[in-house]
This record gives C-alpha cells, sequence and structure tokens, in this order.
C-alpha cells in the first residue's frame, strides 16, 4: 500500500484554485544603511564628490501675479469687457469729483465776494471817510468860536462813533497777526488820543485861547499823517483781497472739462465697440451713463459762464465805479478839512513850491479839488444807466461852484476881511459849505446805486452755481453705475 498524504486547510481560509501555482519571488537580500549625515558646523562643509542642490525658481510679487492675472484675463472677451468697465467708472467718478472740487471752490470765493470781502471792502472806505469827516467837523465847528452849533457837534460825534463801530467788524473779520490786524489795532490805539486833541482844542476855544488853534492843527495832523494814511492802507488791503476773491471765482474749470469731454469720448467709443461687435444700436446702461455725463458737462460750463459773467458785470458796473466814488468822496472831505483850517491856521502854515509860498492848506485844498473833478469825471464814465449818471453829474455841477465860492473867500481873507470870509466858507446861505453838502449828498445816493447794481449781479453770479458741486457729484455717480451695469448686461451674455 502506498502512503496516502493529508493535508489540512486552516479554518477561515479559502483553498487555491486548482491549476498552476503562482512564481515564488526570490528574497530580498538586506541593503546597506544609508550613510550617516555629518552634523552641522564648521567642519561639517560638504566635500568635493557632494554636488550643490539645484536653487528653486524665485518667488513672484503680488503685484507681479495680479499683473499676469490682467493679461491673461485681457486675451479673452469677459476680460476686456471688464478691464472697460473699470475704465468707463473711474473717468465718469473722477470727471464728477473734479467737477464738485473745482465749483466748490468757485463757490465758495463767489460767495465770499457778495458777503465778505466787498462789504469789508466798503467798511474800510467808511472807516476813511467818517474819520475825514470828523475831522472837517471838529474844524467847521473850531471855526463856529464858542458857540459851537449843535448840528457840527453832532456830526462829529456820529462820526466818531460809525468810526470805532466799523473798526470793532473789521477786527472780527481780519486775521490774527495779519497786516490788516495790526492797522486795526493801531487805529484804534489813536483814535482816543485823536479825540483827546479835539476836546482840549474846543475847552480853550471856548475860553478864547489862541492855543486852542494849536491844539486843533495838532490833531489835524495825527489824522492827516497817521490815521487816515492807516486807514487808506486799511482800504488798500481790502480791495487786494477782494480781487482776490474775484480771481478764484471766475476762471473756467479746464480740468474738469477736459475729464468730462474725456469721459464722453470713452463711453461713444464703448458704445460703437459693442455695436460692432453685437449688431446692438444701443446699451441701456451706456446710454444712461453717456446722458449724466453729459448733463454734468453742459451744467458746469453753462453754470460756471453765468456765474461768470454776473461777477464780471458785478466788478465792472459795480466795484470799479464803487471805488472810483469812495475815491471821490474822500477827496472832498479832505478839500473841505483843507479849506476850514486855512482859516483856522490864518496863515501859519507855509508851503514853498519853487519860488513861491503858498498857504499850506489852501494849496493842499487845490490838490484836492482837483483830485475830486477827476474822480467825478471817471465815475460819471462808468455810470451805465440814467440812475447812477445823474447824481455824479449833479455832484460836478456842486465843485464848480465850490471852486467860485472859495475862490471869493480866499479874495476877502487875503484882504484882510477874515468875518466876511467865515462866511462865505461856513456861513448859513452862499458859502462853500452848501457846496460841499451838495456833493457829498449826491455821492452817496450815487454809492448808494451803484451798491445795489452789485448786490444784484453778484447775487446772480453766485445763485449760478448753486447746487452744482453737490449735483456733479450725484450724477457722476449714477453714470458710474450705469456704465458698470451696461457692461455687466454684455458680461450677462458669455455666462
Amino acid at each position: 500500500m502506498g502512503e496516502v498524504t493529508v493535508t489540512h486547510v486552516p479554518r477561515g481560509s479559502t483553498p487555491p484554485p486548482p491549476g498552476p501555482s503562482l512564481p515564488v519571488l526570490p528574497p530580498v537580500p538586506a541593503q546597506p544603511a544609508p550613510p550617516a549625515r555629518p552634523a552641522a558646523g564648521p567642519a561639517a562643509a560638504p566635500g568635493p564628490s557632494s554636488p550643490p542642490s539645484p536653487a528653486g525658481p524665485p518667488r513672484r510679487t503680488a503685484f507681479a501675479e495680479g499683473a499676469e492675472r490682467l493679461r491673461a484675463a485681457a486675451t479673452t472677451e469677459p476680460g476686456r469687457l471688464r478691464v472697460i468697465g473699470a475704465l468707463l467708472a473711474a473717468l465718469v467718478v473722477a470727471f464728477g469729483a473734479v467737477s464738485a472740487w473745482q465749483m466748490t471752490d468757485r463757490a465758495a470765493a463767489a460767495d465770499d465776494v457778495l458777503t465778505s470781502s466787498q462789504p469789508l471792502s466798503s467798511d474800510a472806505a467808511d472807516i476813511y471817510r467818517s474819520l475825514a469827516d470828523a475831522n472837517t467837523a471838529a474844524s467847521s465847528g473850531f471855526l463856529a468860536g464858542g458857540q459851537e452849533s449843535a448840528a457840527y457837534r453832532d456830526r462829529y460825534e456820529k462820526d466818531i462813533r460809525t468810526a470805532a463801530e466799523k473798526l470793532v467788524n473789521a477786527a472780527a473779520a481780519s486775521e490774527p497777526g495779519s497786516p490788516s490786524a495790526r492797522t486795526i489795532a493801531e487805529l484804534n490805539r489813536l483814535l482816543p488820543e485823536y479825540k483827546g486833541l479835539v476836546e482840549r482844542a474846543r475847552t480853550y476855544n471856548r475860553q478864547g485861547f489862541p492855543v486852542g488853534g494849536a491844539y486843533l492843527r495838532y490833531a489835524n495832523e495825527k489824522m492827516q499823517q497817521r490815521m487816515l494814511p492807516a486807514a487808506e492802507d486799511l482800504y488798500t488791503r481790502e480791495n487786494q483781497r477782494l480781487r482776490a476773491d474775484y480771481a478764484s471765482a471766475t476762471p473756467y474749470p479746464w480740468a474738469a472739462i477736459a475729464l468730462g469731454v474725456l469721459a464722453l469720448a470713452a463711453l461713444a467709443w464703448a458704445q460703437h465697440r459693442t455695436y460692432r461687435r453685437t449688431n446692438r444700436v444701443l446699451n441701456h446702461g451706456l446710454v444712461a451713463a453717456t446722458a449724466t455725463a453729459t448733463v454734468v458737462l453742459l451744467w458746469l460750463v453753462a453754470g460756471h459762464s453765468i456765474a461768470r459773467a454776473g461777477l464780471n458785470d458785478s466788478y465792472d458796473h459795480g466795484v470799479r465805479s464803487l471805488n472810483v466814488l469812495h475815491d471821490a468822496r474822500i477827496a472832498s472831505l479832505k478839500a473841505r478839512g483843507n479849506e476850514n483850517l486855512t482859516l483856522v491856521a490864518r496863515g501859519a502854515e507855509t508851503k514853498k513850491v519853487g519860488e513861491k509860498t503858498y498857504d499850506a492848506y489852501d494849496f493842499d485844498f487845490g490838490a484836492d479839488i482837483e483830485a475830486l473833478g477827476a474822480r467825478l469825471a471817471a465815475a460819471r464814465k462808468l455810470a451805465d444807466d440814467a440812475t447812477g449818471e445823474k447824481p455824479v453829474t449833479t455832484a460836478m455841477g456842486n465843485m464848480e461852484e465850490w471852486r467860485k465860492r472859495h475862490a471869493a473867500a480866499r479874495d476877502q481873507d487875503e484882504n484882510g476881511n477874515y468875518q466876511q470870509a467865515l462866511d462865505l466858507v461856513i456861513g448859513a446861505e452862499g458859502a462853500t459849505g452848501e457846496c460841499f453838502d451838495s456833493v457829498d449828498a449826491n455821492l452817496r445816493t450815487a454809492l448808494a446805486h451803484e451798491e445795489r447794481e452789485f448786490q444784484r449781479a453778484a447775487g446772480d453770479g453766485r445763485g449760478a452755481l448753486t447746487g452744482l458741486p453737490a449735483g456733479a457729484a450725484a450724477l457722476a455717480v449714477l453714470g458710474a453705475a450705469g456704465a458698470v451695469l451696461g457692461i455687466g448686461r454684455r458680461l450677462s451674455e458669455y455666462r
């Protein structure tokens, strides 16, 4: 009997399928261990047999990656549309922002012309006029002797109060530490000193002491040589400030206009490009953006043109006339003051011109009356209607009569008839004082008319800019939104 071999299959294992057995892989020989890594340190430098490891590619900056993505996006139509939409929105927003900025500056300057610089210029002229008129009233009251009339006294006190009030207004509006502020402080210091000298002159004059005339001449010297030049300097500075405000309000906003034209050109190009690629005539978003940009540009040009015309008219037919009339009124006041002081001094002050010697105050009167005539002639040329021309023409006639009466008074004084000369200067009838009062009243009427003309024209100019800065900014935002929506409509066709 042969041997029987029994094979036991482990539980749970699947018996091998019948057939040839699988080949058996040879055993893997043992591998040597990797060489130990040398320790770090100065002595651990690699030998000549170990090659350096290759360096990796340099890292790119975020800006470079963004530029690369933008270039990649621009190679597709959706990417190009996104770029176009962003540029259109940026152009429209920039147009609105620059328009709002430039028109805000011009509107503020126009408002300063109407409410700040021109009123302050008029206040400075009133300070000068009040001081000069107070000096004239003081000398007229002195000539009346111990029995000074209440009219002269009241006029003097009113002028002093007006000058003090205008100085307070000017001080409140001036910048601390500025030349105007220093001038105002100087006038505030000199005004009480002048009043004290006038009061001393009146006191001695009532007592019949001749020293009263010396005090009055000293007060007049302080007024003529220190106070009136300071007031004139203040008037000049305020006029310069007024001209600077005009210069800021009237130039065209060229930067905003150029951006508006560029934005409209870009919008037109974008719509033409859309038409060529889609054969669609209108893109609602781009049309809305074009309409808002057009409205802003037209509003900008038309509004500023109207404002510029109104401001230029207010300067040509308001400020220029006011300046000339103020100068004429000041010349008349100075002439009247020198005429009175001619009789007060009675030859105590002389001036030598060439080989001839003149009474100093009478010589200055002649210069002042010539200046008055020149200013009145200029004011009549600047008057643009009969209402403004009539009082100036009347003042010219009063001035000519004043010349004649003054010459008659001088003849009487030089012939030793002092009382007759005094009556021809401060008398009740037929005196030069009547002519001076008529000149002053007509100039006051002309000034009031030109002030109304200025207010009307400058108000129209400022009104033309009302709402323009805010409106330009709001419409620009709407235009930018329209451009983005229009491009977004095209982008939706690619989804």
